[in-house]
């Protein structure tokens, strides 16, 4: 913790997982095991939907926004807590560490409001099957993507506008395996008021109100199931938003218990290991979620992509 008070801190250090080497190594092939996973993963999903003209459609064109975005995602994240169990000490520099900083949190707050409007999406197929082609027709899926990934992106920059502004003099040890906003918030010499209040209130509008329009989608969701008369009808009808939902569940839990109370949560090392949760588990189950529980999706993956590899194109019907 040495103090560098003369100066502006020009690298951190990171504190990866200070383990024994055999743990190390062995927690080193577990998660790269999951990083490629993961990868392939997202790479067949894509690659099915853009193979299958079946699935041309609003609500896979959104799962194939997700699933790139998931790419993006762990190939931010994910190398960095690689290297944090190959050495316990990692070096970043500042603008290696803010410009990290900034797609995680683009891409972050993107997934919010992408799961928000895939929320939306399946309240306008159950809730008013007959006029669903109307009303959500390819140019207003188009332009929801857009603007999914559009205000992850500005938010992110308004926050790393004001984040990057503040002062570092030291110590420069981050007690996490990449840069985070708690973090480097705790470790500036300025006055960080400003900071916080901008991080606040953005964070209101980029996970609370796609969470609000996510409860409020799936209340009137569950209210139009139950008034289905058959119980074949309502199985039916929730398994076309199940998958989604436990998406749901699973990415806001994990956020939501991180980013309740950043400040009491990062004067423990437990921090580290729930952040591992929604940057590595969540990015390996959102997927597996959508292939193992729909059937539309492993039907065009068997034709599509396997079916593509056993028969030659130019061979014979």
């Amino acid at each position: 913790m040495r103090n560098l008070s003369g100066g502006h801190v020009e690298e951190f250090v990171l504190v990866g997982f200070p383990t024994s080497p055999p743990l190390q190594l062995l927690l080193f092939v577990f998660f790269f095991s999951i990083y490629l996973l993961t990868l392939l993963e997202n790479v067949l999903i894509i690659s099915t939907i853009w193979l299958t003209p079946s699935l041309h459609r609003p609500m896979y064109f959104f799962l194939g926004h997700l699933s790139f975005l998931e790419l993006w995602y762990v190939n931010v994240t994910i190398p960095r807590l690689l290297g944090a169990f190959l050495t316990q000490e990692g070096r970043v520099s500042f603008v290696g560490c803010m410009t990290q900083l900034y797609f995680f949190i683009a891409l972050a707050c993107t997934e919010c409001v992408l799961l928000a409007v895939m929320a939306y999406d399946r309240y306008l197929a159950i809730c008013d099957p007959l006029r669903y082609p109307s009303l959500m027709p390819s140019s207003l899926a188009t332009r929801l993507a857009a603007a999914s990934w559009g205000s992850g992106f500005f938010s992110s920059m308004m926050k790393l506008l004001f984040i990057s502004r503040l002062y570092y003099c030291g110590p420069n040890i981050i007690n996490h395996f990449f840069c985070d906003i708690s973090p480097l918030l705790n470790l500036t010499c300025s006055d960080r008021e400003q900071a916080e209040l901008v991080d606040f209130l953005l964070a209101l509008v980029m996970i609370l109100l796609p969470l609000v329009a996510v409860i409020s989608s799936y209340a009137a969701i569950i209210a139009a199931i139950l008034r289905i008369p058959t119980a074949q009808g309502r199985h039916k009808a929730f398994s076309t938003c199940a998958s989604h939902l436990a998406v749901v569940v699973i990415y806001y839990s994990s956020t939501l218990f991180t980013y309740a109370r950043p400040r009491a949560m990062y004067t423990f090392n437990h921090n580290k290991i729930i952040s591992v949760l929604y940057t590595v588990i969540v990015p390996f189950l959102n997927p597996a979620i959508y292939c193992l529980r729909n059937k539309e999706v492993k039907d065009a993956f068997q034709k599509s992509v396997l079916g593509r590899c056993h028969y030659p194109r130019d061979g014979p019907d």
